[in-house]
């Protein structure tokens, strides 16, 4: 499975309720220019990354459709009542049979083209990475013909292996850094975030007259 032949996928909820326990985590910024940024940053990376044939973008949110669909992810309705499961799933369909799937965090913003292809190359069964604290996912992938039986929410970490996904030990940082909060933002920060959330982190700190360099500036802030 090392050709371009993967699709991935992409859910995104609205912005005005995606990312909510980082509301406020960049002070002058609105929070819709966060959550989006975040996808963004994910979105450019997985596009980059060269076992990816395709990126499908789950959303009912026009303006993630079309920023997305800009970016060249092809963008599917999403009906935010069924949950993030479902739209994993309704992706996983969409991207059609015959080629193998992986289910995508899209809160990655520190993700590295490298790092997602050595995850999905070392994919043979159905599979899943641990967030960085372990109890989560931000990867379930699926061969051509397997079910990809999404099981994200709390606890998903132990959910996916209960469910017979195999875990995936490979030393990949920026693909297990997800942000859900201030704390996590400044952990993506210092690895090194993608340019639209740069972008914000740095117009936060400016707009409050500090010089710092962006990582500091993040740290700082969850922090505070």
């Amino acid at each position: 499975m090392d050709e371009a032949t993967w699709a991935v996928v992409l859910p995104v909820k609205r912005l005005h309720v995606a990312k909510s326990r980082l509301r406020g985590a960049l002070p002058g910024v609105p929070h819709e220019s966060l959550a989006l940024a975040l996808a963004l940053d994910t979105a450019a990376a997985v596009l980059s990354c060269p076992p990816v044939a395709e990126l499908v973008a789950v959303t009912d949110d026009p303006i993630v459709g079309r920023a997305l669909a800009r970016l060249g992810a092809r963008v599917v309705p999403d009906d935010p009542r069924d949950g993030l499961n479902a739209a994993f799933a309704h992706g996983a369909t969409a991207a059609g049979a015959g080629r193998p799937v992986a289910a995508l965090a899209a809160d990655l913003p520190a993700l590295r083209p490298e790092e997602l292809a050595s995850a999905l190359q070392t994919a043979r069964a159905r599979s899943f990475v641990a967030d960085a604290p372990g109890t989560g996912t931000v990867l379930l992938t699926a061969p051509p013909g397997t079910a990809l039986d999404p099981r994200f929410g709390p606890d998903s970490a132990a959910a996916h292996r209960r469910s017979g996904a195999l875990p995936m030990a490979g030393h990949w940082p920026t693909l297990r850094r997800d942000v859900d909060t201030a704390t996590d933002l400044a952990a993506a920060a210092l690895l090194g975030v993608g340019p639209a959330t740069d972008a914000l982190i740095g117009e936060s700190h400016a707009g409050n007259g500090r010089d710092l360099r962006p990582a500091d500036a993040v740290r700082d802030c969850a922090a505070g």
